[in-house]
């Protein structure tokens, strides 16, 4: 895995993280930056916004796991909320009350289509505003920490505005909007309706949004060329179609700054909700410790941190309700969560770069009796680093607030983790290694970025795991008028408006833990 590897790979391979996510069978948004791309030189675009018209497009959704915490206490499921807004023509009314409302009680669980009546009539102008503002700012702040170029990070604040004015988080209007984000959302639409419909569907889609979500002027534009750039997309696999075309100048991520691009996908998954906010670093970094305590070679440190880092992308597949659910989970729900280790193994198998990680973060709940998931493997089959990742994650895990539980202190999360290697489904000598690793990083503090105080990080982290100003106002025995003070201030300092991008900031620089 060493040597230079494109930016797009990785942008295409976790694109369709975000697919998923989204409700979105894989490789849509494969289809949308073809047909952006497209559009974008149609329209006379210099091949530079060009360029950033492709990357925007593929992360469109990255940070479609940035409301989701607050859009799982309306609705049993967000995934599916998600799904049918997109389709939901929401500058008319009658389409708001006779389609989507309908549609989102229809496609609840029976036990669900009371709450999500109530939430869709009651809560949904807030939960959309919500939602448009962290899914924006998370995924500028996903391109900044890319080093995309600063049209994209536009776009992607932009990607919500509507040409009428009506959109957010910003109310932009028209021309104010990046012309960036004004080709990817005709291009997503025109996608999105094409495999609902056909290009017939596609073209009345876009007409009917034109003046209203869409650029005029591009929408026109579509409607000439719609089935020039529509018809590839439908045949097979479009991954590798898109890769040749990307536009110049083809940027490219080195070996040395590979873990840091990965660290940017894993905590965006960790933003599905505030139980799991840095796990997927922690995890990296914890067994990688391990694998050099046993002597294993740089290249499989490397190997071990970073299929740590990504373990867990799979995730976005289940609805955060179920990793958010207080008690036993019933028989669909585990097995939803059982499968996110083969989701998460099949995402990192699309890129040929991330291949290798692919078979360890399937493996990663795998145990040595064969008691695991996904696929049930047993110590013949699973390796070291497999091993080491499995307790890593379960280590990370016991010393985590969960919904079911308080987190354990190091002696009773220690405890358990010997406890399962003496059942057989531990590897012992990975969990010594861990338990090593981690006895020797407890009590280290990291220095306070942008100035913090111990308080404002303490906010940050209150802020970061979901609570409202009233409940941090609770928890550190102070007004709620004082809470928001600090709320905003902090707000101020790291430079972001949203939760999640609060939380983002937090996981970047490890300040999540008490001792961070």
């Amino acid at each position: 895995m060493a040597g230079d590897v494109r930016m797009a790979e990785l942008l295409v391979a976790f694109s369709a993280v975000a697919d998923l996510g989204m409700g979105l069978p894989v490789g849509e948004a494969a289809r949308t930056a073809w047909v952006a791309v497209h559009l974008a030189r149609a329209t006379g675009c210099p091949e530079p916004e060009v360029a950033d018209v492709f990357a925007a497009a593929l992360l469109q959704h990255i940070g479609c796991t940035a409301y989701s915490h607050e859009v799982s206490l309306l609705f049993a499921d967000e995934t599916m909320v998600k799904r049918t807004a997109l389709e939901t023509d929401f500058t008319r009314p009658q389409e708001v009350a006779l389609g989507w409302v309908p549609r989102v009680v229809r496609e609840s669980a029976p036990g669900e289509k009371l709450r999500s009546l109530r939430s869709a009539v009651l809560h949904s102008r807030r939960m959309t505003d919500g939602y448009q503002l962290a899914n924006c700012e998370a995924a500028s702040v996903v391109a900044r920490r890319l080093e995309l170029p600063d049209g994209v990070r536009t776009g992607l604040l932009d990607v919500f505005e509507w040409w009428n004015g009506g959109g957010g988080p910003r109310g932009l209007r028209g021309e104010a909007i990046s012309p960036v984000s004004r080709m990817v959302n005709v291009a997503g639409y025109a996608v999105l309706f094409d495999r609902l419909g056909g290009p017939d569907a596609a073209v009345t889609a876009v007409a009917q949004r034109s003046g209203g979500y869409l650029d005029p002027g591009v929408a026109a534009v579509f409607a000439r060329h719609a089935r020039d750039v529509l018809g590839p997309t439908g045949a097979g696999d479009f991954s590798d179609r898109l890769l040749a075309a990307e536009p110049g100048p083809r940027p490219t991520v080195r070996d040395e700054r590979l873990d840091d691009v990965l660290r940017v996908f894993g905590d965006a998954v960790d933003l599905k909700s505030p139980f799991l906010h840095g796990h997927s670093t922690a995890v990296g970094a914890l067994a990688a410790g391990a694998a050099r305590r046993l002597g294993m070679g740089a290249a499989q440190v490397a190997l071990v941190r970073r299929a740590g880092i990504v373990q867990d992308v799979g995730r976005v597949t289940v609805p955060t309700s179920v990793w958010e659910h207080p008690g036993a989970l019933g028989t669909d729900a585990w097995s939803q969560v059982r499968l996110h280790a083969y989701h998460s193994e099949q995402m990192l198998a699309r890129c040929p770069a991330l291949a290798a990680l692919a078979p360890l973060a399937g493996m990663h709940h795998d145990r040595l009796d064969g008691s695991g998931y996904h696929r049930g493997a047993a110590a013949a089959h699973l390796p070291m680093a497999a091993r080491l990742l499995g307790v890593a994650d379960a280590a990370v895990a016991l010393r985590a607030d969960r919904p079911h539980r308080a987190a354990l202190p190091a002696d009773r999360a220690a405890a358990a983790l010997r406890a399962e290697a003496r059942a057989g489904r531990f590897d012992t000598d990975a969990v010594e290694a861990v338990l090593a690793v981690a006895a020797g990083v407890t009590g280290t503090r990291r220095a306070r970025p942008a100035g913090l105080t111990d308080r404002q990080v303490t906010v940050l982290r209150l802020l970061s795991r979901g609570l409202s100003n009233r409940a941090i106002a609770a928890e550190l025995v102070i007004s709620p008028r004082t809470a928001e003070h600090h709320v905003q201030d902090v707000y101020t300092r790291i430079g972001v408006s949203s939760r999640a991008a609060a939380a983002l900031y937090a996981m970047q620089h490890g300040l999540l833990a008490e001792d961070g």
